[in-house]
């Protein structure tokens, strides 16, 4: 296919998964450990796909995961963070050039690691009703939008193809991976999600939240998925943030916040959710691109 909506035929591979945004394939020849993770132009929320899809969004999202994925393995100074990418990308099949990467076969750990700095979406909707953050007791009085007093991280269970993801708590958490793994996922979630704050930071930018996934290879635990991406992430500007006067107007966002406003606005979370406005599709995929523009060029 064409629009980058559906797996594709690939010579030496075969398609294992299709998932809401992403596919993943094996290569034919099974003596090769590598897998090939696909991004498509499909857009969810809600947990539903959404039609149309972000035209160039595929290569969007690859093309920032691969540049998070250089920083975090050490072109910003710190110590490297284990990632999946497996050698040369240039080996990546030419029908799916530019938003595929070649990866190490991991094995997964059933947990998304997310971890909030700033107070919004569900976390938001939480502490309204009770004060509190998946659980965490925080102090009164805060806004929409306000910054934690510390990162947070709020681990969920991932949850088997086509049922919703779950907020678990820390502990448990160890009660599925063990408390060393656990104690792991935290605080490395926690460490990389800083540095790339301190660099969002660097671009004017404010990393909200976001989420990550890892899994273990040779008994590493290692990096994997897309990482720090529009679809993983709230990014704000921290200029409309310091000067913004609603919630709005301070998380001038660069994600797929539009897609989440409109639609929640536009649908009672019944049925079929509705096709997205052509203004939703093209300010969406302007926001990706600028976000990359400001992350990479600086």
């Amino acid at each position: 296919m064409t629009d980058h909506g559906a797996p594709v035929s690939l010579p030496g591979w075969h398609p294992v998964y299709s998932g809401k945004v992403r596919d993943l394939y094996l290569p034919d020849d099974e003596t090769d450990p590598r897998m090939l993770v696909v991004a498509s132009d499909r857009v969810s929320a809600f947990d539903h796909v959404l039609e149309p899809g972000i035209p160039g969004k595929g290569t969007l999202l690859t093309t920032l995961s691969l540049w998070w994925f250089a920083q975090l393995a050490g072109a910003d100074g710190g110590v490297p963070i284990p990632n999946h990418l497996a050698g040369d990308q240039g080996e990546v099949p030419d029908a799916v050039s530019g938003r595929a990467m070649l990866v190490h076969r991991l094995e997964m750990l059933p947990i998304e690691c997310v971890v909030r700095g700033y107070l919004t979406g569900s976390g938001w909707a939480e502490y309204a009703a009770g004060g509190t953050v998946c659980g965490i007791q925080l102090p009164a009085g805060l806004s929409n939008g306000d910054r934690l007093p510390e990162p947070l991280f709020t681990p969920a269970y991932k949850a088997p193809l086509g049922e919703h993801d779950e907020n678990i708590t820390f502990d448990q958490t160890a009660q599925l991976v063990g408390a060393d793994r656990a104690a792991q996922l935290r605080d490395l979630s926690l460490e990389t999600y800083r540095r790339a704050a301190e660099t969002a930071a660097s671009r004017g930018l404010i990393l909200a939240d976001t989420k990550f996934e890892f899994g273990i290879r040779d008994g590493e635990l290692t990096l994997a998925d897309e990482v720090l991406t529009s679809d993983s992430s709230r990014y704000w500007d921290v200029e409309a943030w310091r000067t913004g006067t609603t919630p709005a107007e301070r998380m001038a966002s660069f994600d797929k916040q539009i897609v989440r406003d409109w639609l929640a606005a536009a649908w009672d979370k019944t049925g079929t959710p509705p096709e997205l406005p052509a203004e939703i599709v093209e300010r969406t995929a302007e926001k990706y691109r600028e976000l990359i523009d400001r992350l990479t060029s600086s």
